[in-house]
Formats: structure tokens, sequence, C-alpha cells
């Protein structure tokens, strides 16, 4: 379905990013194209390869002689989805965006109903919940308890916040960064970029039709430590003497109280000609030396992390969604 009025906004981007999914692209396609033509929407699906060595680019030049509103990037080598995502976001025009895997455990048949939360229910940002899987449970079970630690810390109630199928505003994805690993939180990266109605949709899950899974369980670990690096970046990323001050004066001063108590116990003890062992010898004092050492150093951290913050070209990037200026 191509615009033949370019002053119509264009209602629906699809950003699809690809590894090695060469088997399932012509079938996604013609799918959401189905879909589309079903619902009367005008969209363009944007296949973005992550450096697939398939035949997956050749395919996508097909689908793209054969479909007009298909749009496609292809990165010279594998970066990762984030990477990926940011690609398509940056080339996306539609006024609602949604986001799917191409390996057809993502149902188009989801697409109107996510738009709709989006355009008539007012929502920022709705994500997908695969409540049932069609996944082994080496896969499920760490998910799980994943999803219930990124709720926690983060107090966004999703139960799945990795589902690739999701449904954005056109304003929440130019408005946000996606890197590294983060693709798994975008619901965080976009509260804290200001858009806060994010909803949750019970979404179908198809089994893998074709190839095998691109992750494996290290993904997990590396998730984790990417929720913590985001939970600290968000809290603490413009005022690191916040966290790193604070806490290095705790324990700093809670290392001087135990060294005075240590001291000053000895010191009652030789006016009292009490016998006592030397203060080198009792093990409280190197555990107040430790946290004198340590609180130090911490607050060093933070100091440093202080003056790098100030001396960054972003310490006043803030993001304006609307202004009022006075009248010549």
């Amino acid at each position: 379905m191509k615009l033949t009025n370019q002053t119509m906004a264009l209602q629906l981007s699809i950003v699809v990013p690809l590894y090695n999914e060469d088997e399932s692209l012509r079938e996604l396609d013609k799918w959401i194209k189905e879909v589309a033509q079903k619902e009367n929407l005008s969209y363009e699906v944007i296949y973005v390869n992550d450096g697939s060595n398939d035949r997956s680019w050749e395919v996508i030049e097909s689908l793209a002689q054969e479909n007009p509103n298909v749009r496609a990037i292809s990165f010279s080598r594998n970066y990762g989805k984030s990477a990926a995502l940011f690609a398509g976001f940056d080339m996306a025009e539609g006024e609602v965006v949604i986001t799917m895997d191409a390996d057809l455990q993502d149902s188009p048949e989801e697409i109107p109903s996510l738009r709709k939360m989006i355009v008539e229910e007012n929502y920022d940002l709705v994500s997908g919940w695969k409540r049932k899987r069609y996944d082994p449970i080496s896969k499920t079970l760490p998910s799980k308890l994943f999803n219930g630690v990124a709720s926690w810390l983060s107090g966004i109630k999703l139960h799945d916040f990795n589902c690739g199928l999701k449904a954005y505003k056109k304003d929440v994805v130019k408005n946000i960064e996606v890197y590294g690993e983060m693709h798994r939180y975008i619901p965080i990266l976009a509260r804290e970029a200001g858009f806060y109605n994010i909803g949750e949709k019970v979404v179908q899950h198809q089994a893998r039709k074709y190839g095998v899974t691109k992750f494996g369980l290290n993904r997990f670990i590396n998730g984790f430590l990417d929720l913590l690096s985001i939970h600290f970046m968000t809290k603490f990323g413009k005022k690191p003497m916040h966290f790193f001050g604070a806490l290095g004066s705790v324990m700093f001063f809670v290392g001087v109280l135990s060294a005075l108590y240590v001291g000053g116990s000895k010191l009652w003890y030789v006016f009292q000609n009490i016998p006592a062992e030397r203060v080198t010898s009792n093990p409280y004092f190197y555990l107040s030396l430790g946290a004198i050492l340590l609180g130090t150093q911490l607050f060093l951290a933070g100091f440093l992390g202080e003056l790098i913050s100030r001396n960054s070209t972003e310490r006043n990037f803030y993001k304006i969604s609307k202004m009022i200026r006075e009248k010549e």
C-alpha cells in the first residue's frame, strides 16, 4: 500500500531487526502486508540486517522490489539487537512504531490491537507479554527471574521486559538512545526520557518455525549486569557524588568510630593496669582501617565522577517536550 498523498501522515512503522533469518523473511513480509491491508493502514516495514552471513540481505532486496513499503538497513558486521533497533528507530517515520522479531515467533496479527492502545488509549509504550511461551524451561525459568528483578528494581510493573513485540509513540523512539544491550530495558529508558504511560498486553507466542535461537544463557548474565548499570545511570548518572560520596562518608565515619573504640578500649585497659593485647593484634583494628580506606576511595570516586559529569557535553542536556516563547 503506497501513499499517493505525500502530505498524509504515515500511520505505522514496523522495525524488524534480524540476524540470519532468510527462511522466515518472505513469509513474515507477506503476513505483515496482509494485516496492514485488512486494517487499511499506511505503513512501512524497516528490516535491519544485523550483519547476517546467510541470504537475508538478498531476500530483503527482493522484497523491496516487490513491496514499495519495504525499507532496509544492512550492517557490515553483527553489532547486536540494540544497534539494529537504534538504526531502525532513526529511520522510522510512522506515527506509531512497532518492533517485532523476524523469526515468526511474534505474530503480526497483534499489530492492530497494539496500535489501538497507542492511538486510542494514549499509551506512550505498550510492551508485549508472552504469557504462554513455546520455549524450553532452561529459557523460561531464568527469564521469569530476570523479569521479576527488573520489575522490582525499576518499579515498572511489566511481566516481560525482553519481549521483542512492542508499540511506541513516534516521540518515544526519537527521544531514547538504545545502545550496548539496553534493548531489554527500553521501558526504563522511555520512563527516564519522560514517558510514563507504559502499558502491557498479552500477545501470542508461536513456536519457532525456522532456524535456531541466537541467544544463549549468557544473555541473562549480561542482562543482569546491564540492569544494574542502567539502574545506577538513571538514578545517579548526573549526580555520582550522591551515591559514592554518601556511601563513602558513611563507611569512613563508621571506620573512624570503630578505630576510636579500639584505641579507647586499649587506653582504658592501660590506665586500669589490666593486661590487654596490642591494638595491631586486634582484628577490629584492621576492619576499621579497611572501612576508612574504602570510604575515602568511594568519596574520591564520587568526586572524580562529579568532575567528569560537570565537564560532560551533556551536563545541561534536557529533553524539552513543550515551550511557549514570548511574542515579539
